[in-house]
């Protein structure tokens, strides 16, 4: 039973498509930006926490980096949870079947 079920076209099918379908997740650009946003920002964010008077007072007043790190951190969190609920469907093979 287990060589019917290893030469199989459907499991063999079922296996190209989980892996295609990895493989397509894996290289989705939200994750990437998503990411790169969340870091930078984590950066950016912990420089602004760390601020002194003098960097403040050249701002006027606003603690931008710590805003700023914020809204990055905040877009790059977009990307990812937009990733997790929509992901990335593998593109069709082109000798595939449109109709199945």
């Amino acid at each position: 039973m287990d060589d019917q079920t290893a030469h199989d076209p459907l499991v063999d099918e079922t296996e190209r498509e989980r892996g295609r379908s990895a493989a397509a997740r894996l290289f989705d650009i939200r994750r990437v930006i998503g990411g790169l946003f969340v870091a930078y920002g984590l950066i950016v964010g912990g420089t602004g926490l760390l601020d002194d008077r003098a960097a403040i007072e050249k701002a006027e007043g606003v603690r931008i980096n710590l805003w700023a790190g914020l809204g990055m951190l905040l877009l790059g969190l977009v990307f990812l949870v937009w990733q997790w609920l929509r992901p990335a469907e593998a593109p069709a093979e082109s000798g595939s079947d449109p109709a199945r």
